[in-house]
Order: C-alpha cells, then structure tokens, then sequence
C-alpha cells in the first residue's frame, strides 16, 4: 500500500504543502515546470531551498505578477481578492488539471464555502473569499491536487494538527487562532495549540487536510523511500517545516462496522431500493439472508458493511429507506488483498483485468463488463453455454485468446 504520512507538528499551509510534496520528485525542476503550465492567471511557482533549525527543505514562492504574497497574510487580510464561489469554479474550469485534480480543487473550496457560511451566518452563495479566494491561494490548491494525483498514493494519514496560539488580524478584525474558519474546517480532526504564539494552520491548510487525509494519529509502521520538507516563511524556535513521508504500509487488518436489521415487511423492489441507496450513500458492501421470524413469517436478514466513520449515515439511510425499527451493531477486523485494475490490448480490443495480490497470493480476473462488449461484438455467447446459438462460430471460443 502506497502511504503518505503527513506530519503536522508545525501545523499546514498551501505552500508548505506544495513544497513537502514536491521533494518527494527525484526531478523536482521538472514537476515545477508543470506546475507552471497549469495556468492560474499570472502565477509563477518557484522552488527555493533553505534551512530552519538546521534542517535542510524547500520553500515554495508564488509569485503574482513577479511578487511575493505571504500566504499567513493573504489567508486573512487581502481586501483586494473577494472572490465568489462562482468565480473560483469558473476559474478552476480553465485550469490545465485533470477531471479528478479539478473536482479536487473545487471540493477544496466547497469546504471552505461551507465553512464560510456557517460563521458568518449567510448562505453558500453570498459568501465572498477574502482570504482563500486569492490568485496565490488557488495556486497552491490547485498545485497540491495536482501534486497528490501525480503521486497517486493509495492512503494519506496525517499527525494531529499543531495550530499555534494567540490572535490573528484580519479583514474582520482581531481573532482568535484558530480562526473561526479554520476551526471549522478541523472539526473531527485532532487538533492541540502550545507556547508558539501565531497561527500555524491556515484555512487553506486546514482545507487541504481535510480533503486528502483519511485518518489523523500516530505515525502508522511503514517502510519509508522518500521525505519531504515544506518550509514555511516565519522562524519560530522550533523547525517551521511540515514533513511528509512516503513508503509503504504493512499488510494489516482494516476495521468495518457491520449494520443488521430484520424486515417481514417490505417487498423485494422495495429493498431492492433501499440496497441501492446504501451503495449510494457509501457502504461497502449490502446484501440479504433469508430468515424465518415471529408468527411463522419469512423474512430477510438485512446486512450492511460500511467504515466506522459511515457509520451515522448507514444507521440515518437504514431508518429511513426500509421500515425497521431497530439496528444492531458489530464491529468487525477484515483482512483485504490489494486490488488494481489492468488493461491488456487483445485482438477483439482492450480488456481489463482485475488483480488482487498480498499476504503471499495474486490472483486476477477478466472484467466481466470487458468480456460481454466481445462477445456480442463478435456475435457469441460468453460464458458459452451447452445448446447455445453458436451461429456465427468465428470465433467458436475466444477464452484462449484472451
């Protein structure tokens, strides 16, 4: 398993970010010039290297128009960049991102929105970014989500999140740190302040966190092959840097929560929509035993899977997609094979295969969907059964070949 370790001892920001992710390339100039095509308006990014405590790492500068934004100021008191929801999405839009970076970048914002709207009390779409909304601050957004799709982690985990102490100024005036958004933007991630007065997390920091990072606590074992460190402009006693490591995780368990409910009363289409939902709303896996219940009845035993932290949104979905009026609860360990998905070029076309490896075995499986495209491209059955129209025959039987 492909793992980052983000370690956040001296809190996050947009930049230090970028610059951690950025050391983890051998060719560092290389990814910059990248960064650099991405195109937010009249942006340069430049990688700098220096030293905090004696600790060697990069510092990332955006430069717009050929000057230097400091983003702990621009997080909080730039009056010149009141920026829409509206006007970000259009400007991530035309960015030179993937599909998935830019959906990134925009869920990125969309947290902040909300953030936004619930402290000043106003809708989603009367909020106006005076922080985040600036040309620096959507670089490094969107150089973080181009960064995180390039490196194409399978987990990211990070440390609780230091976020300094004391208060800030702002376009608002004088807050506390952590600023009313930021806080809001951490809720549910461990979080601790300490004798360093200032602000160590920023809003975009905080919003970058919390879309990538799956689980926040003690380093997890790994075997680490790269370290970064992302410098931040400040100097503070202690090293201002945010390190990330990559490796590899160790083969471990994964824990689940299993959702079991019995209905007597409720036809199959009916569950049959209520399993849809469930899917929908994020369960890993649903299905149905048959069960014998009360009053001679036949029933169905109705099973949920989901990660513990779904595990209010099953319960919400199962209450009110199917008429139970109870739920039971287990919590489960499960042993999983690493999956990814291959794709071979064949005479009838591509073909994807599934593979699965770890604890010793691998084992793959032609995509089923792949499979039925050929056989009606090619006028078979497949799987070919006994008495099946074979006519035409070419080819009589393509699983050789495939």
């Amino acid at each position: 398993m492909k793992l980052l370790y983000l370690d956040c001892g001296m809190g996050a920001a947009g930049d230090m970010l970028t610059a951690a992710l950025l050391e983890l390339f051998p060719d560092r100039e290389t990814v910059v010039k990248e960064l650099n095509g991405i195109g937010v308006p009249g942006v340069q990014y430049k990688l700098e290297t220096t030293q905090k405590c004696g600790i060697t790492g990069s510092r990332m500068r955006v430069l717009v128009g050929q000057q230097e934004e400091d983003e702990h100021l621009h997080d909080h008191c730039h009056d010149h960049a009141h920026s829409t929801p509206a006007s970000i999405d259009h400007m991530i839009s035309h960015l030179n991102l993937s599909q998935w970076a830019a959906e990134q970048a925009r869920q990125v914002y969309r947290n902040i929105a909300a953030a936004e709207s619930k402290v000043h009390g106003v809708t989603v779409e009367q909020i106006h970014f005076h922080e985040v909304g600036s040309l620096d601050a959507l670089a490094d957004v969107a150089a973080v989500c181009y960064l995180m799709e390039k490196l194409s982690p399978d987990r990211v985990e990070a440390s609780p999140v230091h976020v300094g102490s004391g208060r800030i100024s702002c376009a608002h005036g004088i807050l506390p740190v952590p600023a009313p958004a930021t806080a809001e933007l951490l809720k549910g991630i461990p979080i601790y302040g300490g004798s360093i007065t200032g602000e160590l997390c920023t809003p975009t920091g905080a919003a970058l966190l919390r879309q990538f990072v799956s689980s926040f606590g003690p380093m997890p074992v790994m075997t680490v092959e790269a370290v970064g460190y992302g410098m931040g402009k400040k100097d503070f006693a202690a090293a201002n840097c945010l390190r990330i490591l990559l490796g590899h995780g160790a083969e471990e368990e994964d824990a689940v929560v299993e959702l079991r409910c019995n209905l007597d009363d409720m036809t199959g289409e009916e569950i049959g929509f209520a399993t849809e939902q469930l899917l929908g709303a994020g369960a890993l896996d649903v299905f149905t035993t048959p069960i014998g219940m009360k009053k001679n009845r036949p029933g169905v035993l109705l099973t949920v899977l989901c990660n513990p932290k779904h595990r209010q949104t099953m319960v919400r979905q199962l209450f009110r997609c199917t008429t139970t009026l109870g739920i039971r609860e287990e919590n489960c360990r499960r042993y999983t094979l690493e999956r990814r998905t291959e794709t071979t070029e064949t005479p009838y076309g591509p073909l994807r295969r599934k593979v699965a490896s770890g604890y010793g075995v691998e084992r793959q499986k032609p995509e089923y969907e792949d499979l039925a495209r050929i056989a009606r491209q090619n006028h078979t059955q497949w799987p070919l059964r006994d008495g099946a129209d074979m006519t035409p025959t070419e080819p009589e039987d393509i699983s050789e070949d495939l």
